[in-house]
């Protein structure tokens, strides 16, 4: 923890911190923008089967030119129990009869029908194409929508795992770069994808390096900053994620085409591979891992852009030795992951928190991934959850610096619970009381989740920061493949899924009193900052 009294020499929080900042933010609000992107890539437009008679344009510019579209898809649709035509089955044969019936509904399944054999007419108003119309991912292929999401999902599961240990190991800045350049690539690649099975290829390889686009982007920042402004930090980081859902509502409802919005989100992250050259690796990280000639050098340029001059003609390797003993020592035992778990206290944060983030995650994508849930104009809807999630991040910092981490993530755990619970019981013609409810729910896990983070930081040591970090993003990327797979249970139980998703952040909310306080305490280094505190 002497790493705070240096940070204080050099500056905690200025003019370096700042740039640190700008440079990492544009990716991470980028960044959001594929994890959401399905939403809009993905959306099903109305759709119905294709028909001979009416589809066909020799036939019915000829033969059936006297009757008009709304009667041809009278005889050939039949209607579902809401009387509106069916999606997936046509009938056999043109139903002629049906045209003299005034008004009067038969019985649908004394005629003879059939699937959609011919394929599927789009509906085109909303979007010019989706992965959904471009592969037929309706009826009995609907499923598959929810199989890409989950695979970006566990892309970004595998990815915490792997980038995790990679980022404790060979630094924060290095594998963020790689990071960058392989989201960069499969991202534009993705963009170009001949078959569904090389897309969903394509987005699981995106998903393993947003997720580390993510941590690395936040370590490269909260671990240069000091412990009274990291709530504040973390909340700004949080917030640059709402500016992303914002910002991916704006660019979809320009570009209405799946294959030039998922280009538009990708390209720039070679713009940001290349910015992120002017990065300052951790001299936290670079210290703890016995590395203190270039944790001196970071310093120093850190004293330099702040303007501490004193603090620069004065950094030395005596004074970091002497400063940092004690982590210098434990810099020597390399590290594992199963280091998380060796030790009684740590591993008991570390499962708490985990299963906190997973909790977390299932009702913040169970919203997110179903917009078209709760109103028509998923454009507007997304715009609206990105602006009010701005908000309530910042709620989340004055609740936070009052009230404390745990009462911080309890309160708002508990109302996204209740708020998604009672959503259930409102009809779905209420469409703005639905949306108010979706939107105080998706608020309130957006400030759980910022909570969580500033929690999480406190709560975990330097040395093993990157490796804790990929565990709780693996659990957060457990809960977010399970959310959109959760949505195929309604085929038992409409309800069943918003069931769960209500549940989980209300039981999740109870296991956070077990966790300790950190309010206003320094950032911990070693294990045994931890078992000693």
């Amino acid at each position: 923890m002497a790493f705070e009294e240096l940070l204080d020499k050099v500056g905690g929080l200025g003019k370096f911190q700042m740039l640190q900042m700008a440079l990492t933010f544009p990716s991470y609000m980028t960044v959001v923008c594929h994890i959401l992107l399905e939403n809009f890539t993905a959306a099903v437009p109305g759709h119905r089967c294709w028909i001979h008679i009416l589809d066909n344009a020799t036939v019915s510019g000829n033969a059936t030119g006297i009757l008009s579209p709304d009667v041809l898809l009278r005889i050939s649709i039949p209607l579902d129990s809401n009387f509106k035509p069916e999606k997936c089955r046509r009938f056999l044969h043109p139903q002629w009869q049906l045209l003299h019936l005034n008004g009067t509904f038969p019985n649908m399944t004394d005629l003879d029908m059939e699937p959609c054999v011919d394929g599927w007419v789009y509906d085109h108003s909303l979007f010019s194409f989706t992965i959904v119309t471009e592969w037929d991912l309706v009826c009995d292929h609907q499923s598959q929508k929810s199989v890409v999401q989950s695979l970006f999902m566990a892309g970004m599961l595998v990815g915490s795992f792997i980038y995790g240990h990679l980022s404790d190991r060979f630094g924060r800045k290095l594998i963020l770069r790689c990071c960058l350049l392989q989201l960069a690539v499969s991202g534009t690649c993705a963009a170009f994808a001949p078959t569904f099975l090389i897309y969903c290829s394509l987005r699981f390889w995106s998903g393993c390096s947003a997720v580390a686009v993510m941590s690395n982007n936040s370590m490269l920042i909260v671990e240069w900053v000091r412990s009274q402004s990291k709530a504040m930090v973390i909340t700004l980081i949080a917030c640059a994620l709402s500016i992303g859902q914002t910002m991916l509502g704006g660019l979809a409802f320009v570009f209405r085409e799946w294959r030039t919005l998922q280009l538009v989100v990708s390209v720039p992250f070679f713009v940001f591979f290349l910015s992120s050259r002017w990065l300052v690796e951790s001299a936290r990280w670079l210290i703890v891992t016995n590395k203190p000639d270039e944790g001196l050098k970071g310093l120093r340029i850190v004293a330099h852009r702040n303007g501490m001059k004193n603090a620069e003609a004065t950094l030395n390797m005596e004074g970091l030795r002497a400063a940092m003993q004690e982590q210098l020592e434990a810099a020597q035992t390399k590290t594992t992951v199963f280091d998380l778990f060796r030790t009684p206290n740590l591993r008991k944060r570390i499962c708490l928190l985990s299963f906190v983030r997973f909790a977390n995650t299932i009702p913040y994508y169970g919203i997110f991934m179903n917009l078209q849930h709760f109103g028509s104009n998923i454009f507007l809807s997304q715009v609206i959850f990105g602006a009010l999630t701005i908000s309530a991040r910042c709620l989340a910092l004055l609740v936070l610096n009052h009230m404390g981490r745990r009462l911080t993530q309890m309160l708002f755990m508990f109302l996204v619970g209740l708020s998604i619970l009672a959503n259930m019981f409102v009809p779905q013609e209420m469409q703005t009381l639905r949306l108010t409810l979706a939107s105080v729910g998706m608020g309130c896990v957006a400030a759980a989740v910022t909570s969580n983070s500033v929690h999480n930081a406190e709560l975990v040591p330097t040395l093993l920061r990157a490796k804790a970090s990929g565990l709780s993003m693996m659990a957060s990327r457990c809960g977010a493949a399970l959310a959109p797979l959760l949505m195929t249970l309604v085929v038992y139980l409409p309800s069943l899924p918003w069931i769960i998703y209500g549940v989980c952040p209300i039981l999740a909310g109870l296991f956070v009193f077990l966790l300790p306080e950190t309010r206003n305490m320094p950032l911990l280094d070693t294990i045994q900052d931890v078992e000693t505190k």
